[in-house]
């Protein structure tokens, strides 16, 4: 999709008919809360009416202060990030309201003596100065340094990949999963550690930013060296809000060396608009059509500052963001978006019995068009893995020891019926090596999926690998103080650490090894980082074991 193709789906004669109308209505429907947003927020001009591009060399002070990223991998083709903000934390980045040539180059070296692709993009301001460059024409299975130029500026040097060929028989895959990182809960001391970690690919399972306010000593940073400006001390709840936010958090420099060191595919959860949300449905009292409103908002935020590609850009509150990825023919990426079709939670979220509202067959947690996806996607799949990216907790997890024990309404568990629908479609598809991986709750589990999580001795169908938060929940403890009930309540449950962290997972043709990584505090910076825990799984027969 070019900005050309999008700019008419924004301004197609139905939204224009519904922005004449806004005015009379005193309640927004849905599909003007699109064209609200449309025509609040300017897209990149065409022809006469585009405004006067800015000469480089007029930016008199350093422009690449949120550093590079790269993501989303194929054969021939990954997408370099970067933001043009010489002053990131003014709602203008620095820069006037004009479109800025940006050059990038790509070379098999990080010295660049040996080039093999340069381009120029339009940093466009509609998009906030941000540069998605979706470089093609590469050779598969390669190692690539790239960087960026405007004017007499030169960004950090990034290093980024290609995935093997799609008939290749990839020797091995190994990838970090990160979730959760509230900046005022700590220190990013896991991403400085995982930009050194071998790793060749990084999955982000949501939770990037935090929408609740941060104060001028950032939290649990405690910052006494700088005061934050008094624009972060609120919740987010406008595009610039959403903007600046992703402006703080980019400048932490632990998360730019992650960043720069690995691609970076990337799924949103619930905190980059608003905790708990469930599609169209807010946390709080909030129409929802006013809610989409912010929602389009978070989305468009969350695609300027992610390297995503141009079908992930958003148009009103409506993102594509579920997409499927591949590894050669050792591993296939189905990466899900649990937010953005689901059910409202049952029986107001948070803990729950189970009952008839969260078993009601009709809930979904994916929407129907993306679990038909998914299904689909397996049944034509060659992969030696399929592996699922996704957002919050799958497995059953039984939160007390009652004969009818309380779960969350906000997991799979508050959605059975959709939950049985993807294994029943697993089992139909012959996926013999189910892996799923998933964040949210700030500590790290190994779950074996069973066919009836009631019943440990039924199959097992795969596995789930939680990833611990990067900061979120402050400094965590090893055993917290639920341990001993849920690892009973739960037999198929098989790790569970309460530090903060993250998790790689190596595949092979014959195994899979999960290895946790935690660090022992994240209020002050440069805690050290140790394996918690190894678990593998061997190829045609799913189930976790400790090594």
């Amino acid at each position: 999709m070019t900005i050309t193709q999008y700019r008419s789906q924004w301004q197609g004669p139905e939204l224009r008919a519904a922005a004449r109308h806004l005015g009379r209505r005193r309640f927004l429907t849905l599909t003007a809360a699109a064209a609200a947003l449309a025509f609040a927020v300017d897209l990149p001009a065409a022809g006469a009416a585009a405004a006067a591009t800015l000469d480089a060399a007029r930016i008199d002070v350093f422009p690449f202060t949120l550093g590079v990223a790269s993501g989303d991998p194929l054969p021939d083709s990954v997408v370099l990030w970067t933001r043009l903000a010489p002053a990131p934390y003014q709602p203008d980045g620095g820069l006037p309201a004009q479109p800025v040539d940006v050059d990038w180059e790509m070379a098999l070296d990080e010295s660049f003596a040996v080039p093999v692709a340069k381009g120029t993009e339009t940093a466009h301001p509609e998009f906030h100065h941000t540069v998605h460059a979706e470089v093609r024409g590469l050779d598969a299975g390669r190692v690539y340094y790239y960087r960026f130029r405007t004017g007499t500026w030169l960004s950090p040097t990034g290093r980024t990949r290609t995935a093997p060929a799609a008939d290749a028989v990839a020797p091995a895959l190994t990838f970090a999963a990160v979730s959760c990182q509230a900046y005022t809960d700590g220190y990013f001391t896991a991403h400085r550690h995982l930009s050194e970690d071998d790793v060749d690919l990084v999955f982000h399972l949501g939770d990037y930013i935090y929408e609740y306010a941060v104060d001028a000593a950032g939290g649990a940073r405690k910052y006494t060296d700088r005061t934050l400006p008094a624009l972060f001390d609120h919740e987010t709840g406008t595009l610039d809000d959403y903007r600046l936010r992703y402006a703080l958090y980019r400048t932490d420099a632990d998360l730019q060396a992650a960043h720069a060191m690995h691609p970076f595919v990337v799924t949103w959860d619930d905190h980059e608009t608003e905790n708990n949300y469930a599609g169209s449905i807010p946390e709080n009292a909030v129409p929802p059509d006013q809610f989409l409103i912010r929602r389009a908002a978070a989305y468009r935020a969350y695609w300027e500052n992610q390297p995503l590609r141009m079908p992930q850009l958003p148009v009103g509150p409506d993102a594509r963001l579920y997409r499927r990825l591949f590894w050669g023919r050792l591993a296939q990426f189905d990466v899900l978006d649990t937010r953005q079709y689901r059910s409202d939670q049952a029986y107001g979220d948070g803990k729950h019995i189970p009952g008839p509202e969260s078993e009601d067959p009709a809930r979904t947690m994916t929407g129907a068009a993306q679990e038909a996806w998914l299904l689909d996607g397996w049944k034509t799949s060659t992969a030696r893995w399929n592996v699922v990216p996704q957002q919050v907790c799958f497995s059953q997890r039984k939160m007390d020891l009652n004969a009818v024990a309380e779960v969350s309404m906000d997991a799979w568990d508050g959605y059975p019926a959709s939950r049985r629908r993807v294994l029943d479609g697993a089992k139909a598809a012959g996926v013999e090596n189910l892996m799923v991986l998933s964040g949210d709750v700030h500590v790290a589990y190994a779950f074996d999926i069973k066919d009836d999580f009631d019943d440990p001795a039924s199959r097992t169908l795969g596995t789930e690998i939680v990833a611990t938060s990067i900061a979120s929940g402050q400094n965590g403890t090893e055993k917290p103080s639920n341990w001993t009930t849920y690892t009973t309540a739960n037999p198929h449950l098989k790790f569970y650490d309460g530090r903060r962290g993250y998790v790689t997972v190596s595949l092979t043709d014959a195994r899979a090894r999960a290895d946790f990584k935690t660090v022992p505090y994240v209020t002050t910076p440069g805690a050290p980082i140790s394996t918690a825990a190894s678990f593998v799984t061997e190829a045609g027969a799913p189930g976790l074991r400790r090594v």
